[in-house]
């Protein structure tokens, strides 16, 4: 059996959506084979935040960041006769050739507002290497993968879409819900196409007498993009683990996702999975992870956006039946089914070579 390597870069990263994903992915795809390796530049520098028990990690020094991944990483490939490398975490290195790459949207084309230009420059001119020296290209969505072959020109047969999914962590100790809550919960950072500002502005100029909890961004991020934060009606978390992020979302009266731009979407499915019905934007990959188990709105749109969270604030039984439909829309994803799609792709992959 043929060792199959992991990028691991994204274990000394900051967990997010896309680190998340390589994450629940690698555990499980480590659960299920024998012959996986993960590659680290460092061992210590691993964030506190990724359990690596039962993962076969292994230190490959020399140097970190960018030049570990484009220099140091595909040396060691090449030395070890250019085995199967896989990357989950949108890069990799722009010309080894034996290799799966996970490009998880477009949104630095889509939407080069929300990033510095030093980023939009380097995704730019990494990813077409990426798309023509790779076996095969991991997306997270329909959409993405859409997207993806639209704008890049690459052929449709070589995009292969493996979905997100919600942590276990999530699902703990969840077996109902109270609906007493007096808050509604979002997770946004404060990128345009996160399209936070609009919500909290369309918020404040309401009149609604809500209380909005924000998770990610801190107050003095928030405050430095000319946002009003000192309205008792708006609270702003900053960024909390796992198991506080369960609990608030448990405790919401309704979660909202005002995004302009996902190549999926994964947190109105953790809050699905905590039992807490979902607002959400109709736009980009929505539809097709949430199908008809949220309440959509036009994210550009003031009144809709407002119109929305006040339906939810006064329909009860609206509020138990997204209850209901989310909980069976969580249940279509599942890492270990991910995982098993990621494998098949690894075979399928190694035995055309």
């Amino acid at each position: 059996m043929n060792t199959i390597y992991i990028n691991g870069r994204f274990l000394t990263q900051k967990l997010t959506g896309v680190q998340r994903f390589a994450y629940e992915l690698v555990l499980h795809l480590s659960r299920l084979r024998s012959d996986v390796i993960i590659l680290v530049p460092n061992i210590l520098s691993i964030q506190k935040e990724y359990p690596t028990k039962g993962l076969n990690i292994h230190e490959l020094t020399g140097g970190k960041g960018h030049y570990w991944e484009q220099i140091t990483l595909p040396l060691f490939m090449m030395r070890k006769k250019s085995r199967l490398l896989v990357n989950l975490c949108n890069t990799g290195p722009a010309f080894y050739k034996n290799q799966i790459v996970a490009l998880h949207d477009i949104s630095y084309v889509r939407y080069p507002s929300s990033f510095s230009r030093k980023f939009c420059i380097f995704y730019s001119s990494l990813t077409p290497f990426l798309l023509r020296n790779s076996k095969a290209v991991i997306t997270v969505s329909n959409f993405s993968k859409n997207e993806i072959i639209k704008y890049y020109n690459h052929g449709k047969d070589n995009v292969f879409v493996i979905s997100n999914a919600v942590s276990e962590r999530f699902y703990e100790g969840i077996t109902s819900k109270n609906d007493d809550s007096e808050y509604f919960l979002t997770v946004s950072s404060i990128n345009h196409h996160k399209n936070i500002k609009r919500l909290i502005q369309a918020i404040l100029k309401s009149g609604l007498k809500i209380h909005l909890k924000i998770i990610g961004g801190t107050t003095q991020v928030f405050r430095n993009v000319n946002i009003d934060i000192n309205d008792p009606r708006i609270s702003f978390l900053g960024h909390v683990n796992d198991d506080e992020l369960a609990k608030l979302y448990k405790g919401a009266k309704a979660f909202i996702f005002p995004s302009l731009y996902e190549g999926f979407g994964i947190p109105p499915l953790e809050a699905q999975s905590c039992l807490c019905p979902v607002i959400s934007s109709n736009r980009s990959a929505m539809k097709e992870v949430l199908h008809d188990s949220v309440l959509y709105f036009d994210p550009e749109c003031n009144y809709q956006i407002i119109k929305a969270i006040s339906l939810l604030n006064n329909d009860k039984e609206l509020r138990f039946m997204l209850t209901a439909k989310g909980r069976c829309n969580v249940r279509r994803f599942s890492w270990v089914s991910s995982a098993q799609k990621l494998s098949s792709l690894i075979d399928k992959v190694s035995f055309e070579r």
